[in-house]
């Protein structure tokens, strides 16, 4: 009887084997389909019910004023400086040193940012969170980096070639009629080629984005982990009304 079992079990065992050998499962077929989102489709009753509350706080949040424009702010109103590149870069500086200083113990020098980083004029009236999701849409945070001397001075050289209001705060470049530097400081002084400036930009342009290669020169980089935004957001409850003209911290000369 017993013998009987055991050859039972064996036979069983082949069988079994056998058949997990040739049942394996292979990918014959894919197919695929495609739905146009447009406005053939019907909105779903259900899931705007479902997210009606979570939309009206987040619209609730996001358009409730933080501060005033008495006037128009955009970065169209000026050759070499801008209103809002004056604004956005000035922030930057006055939000981004405190955490800068309480890491280094050292403060930041200057600020240069892109024009093309604006993407939004600050409308006359009412300033909200919204406002500031407008004018920097991008999840950009703020860096510091340390650049030398002549790294900087191919900054200057950047800058009075480009064509572009880049925002900046902290310096000033004069240029005369001919396109020539007529003067360059740094916090009221001229540049020194022999000490290392902390510039505040941001993690895009550390990068070499928007052609500022000679980011790529850093000798260090320091990545606050805050957002731009959120430093405008930031300095928006802080103020009452937005301050910013075209002056003349890039300027040139007729």
């Amino acid at each position: 009887m017993g013998l009987k079992i055991k050859h039972f079990v064996i036979f069983i065992t082949i069988i079994s084997g056998g058949s997990c050998r040739h049942n394996s499962t292979h990918l014959s077929q894919i197919t695929s389909s495609q739905t146009r989102i447009d406005s053939s489709l019907r909105a779903s009753g259900a899931f705007d019910e479902f997210i009606a509350p979570y939309r009206s706080r987040l619209n609730e949040v996001l358009d409730s004023t933080l501060a005033y424009a008495p006037q128009t702010i955009t970065k169209e109103d000026g050759q070499f400086n801008t209103s809002a590149g004056n604004l956005i870069a000035d922030i930057i500086f006055s939000e981004a040193n405190p955490i800068f200083k309480s890491r280094t113990g050292k403060d930041i020098d200057f600020v240069l940012l892109n024009h093309g980083g604006i993407r939004s004029i600050i409308s006359k009236g009412n300033v909200s969170t919204r406002t500031a999701f407008e004018v920097m849409p991008f999840e950009n945070s703020i860096v510091v980096v340390a650049l030398d001397g002549h790294v900087i001075s191919e900054m200057v050289d950047f800058l009075r070639d480009s064509g572009q209001a880049h925002p900046v705060s902290g310096i000033q470049i004069i240029l005369n009629s001919d396109n020539i530097l007529n003067s360059f400081m740094i916090q009221g002084k001229p540049l020194d080629l022999t000490r290392t400036y902390n510039v505040a930009t941001s993690n895009y342009l550390v990068t070499g984005g928007d052609n500022m290669t000679f980011f790529k020169k850093a000798k260090s980089i320091m990545d606050t982990d805050y957002f731009i935004r959120n430093a405008i957001i930031d300095y928006f409850k802080k103020v009452d009304t937005l301050s910013t003209v075209v002056d003349d911290r890039f300027i040139k000369l007729h």
